[in-house]
């Protein structure tokens, strides 16, 4: 059960990683611009904005990260606090922004955080 929790805890933070080269360098780019629905304009009046909350995105995944390597307490400890702010953040966006952000953000960590939980 923990090699399955510090999967998913890795994936979780991969997916953070990503969202955060997404975010502060692509969010211009077709695929940013594919991504989020906006037109060439737009995408360049919020680039700012998506680059702030790409540097968040890149916190949560260093949080994870730092939970896989500490030992145990605090890697235990620091892997739930994060997870639950991915899974607080994924339902704030999915709330106030795009219901897609449910799926794709607090879902996975929310299974992260079960396993971790379960693992212990």
């Amino acid at each position: 059960m923990q090699v399955a929790a510090s999967i998913m805890v890795g994936v979780v933070a991969v997916l953070h990683i990503y969202f955060m080269v997404l975010e502060m360098f692509l969010w211009t780019g077709p695929v940013g611009r594919k991504l989020s629905g906006f037109d060439a304009e737009l995408a360049a009046r919020t680039k700012g904005l998506a680059a702030n909350q790409g540097l968040y995105n890149g916190f949560l995944a260093a949080g994870l990260i730092w939970g896989l390597v500490a030992d145990d307490p605090t890697g235990f400890r620091v892997q739930v606090f994060f997870l639950l702010c991915v899974i607080v953040a994924g339902v704030y966006g999915a709330v106030t922004a795009n219901k897609r952000i449910l799926i794709a953000q607090a879902l996975p960590a929310a299974i992260a955080l079960a396993l971790v939980l379960l693992a212990r």
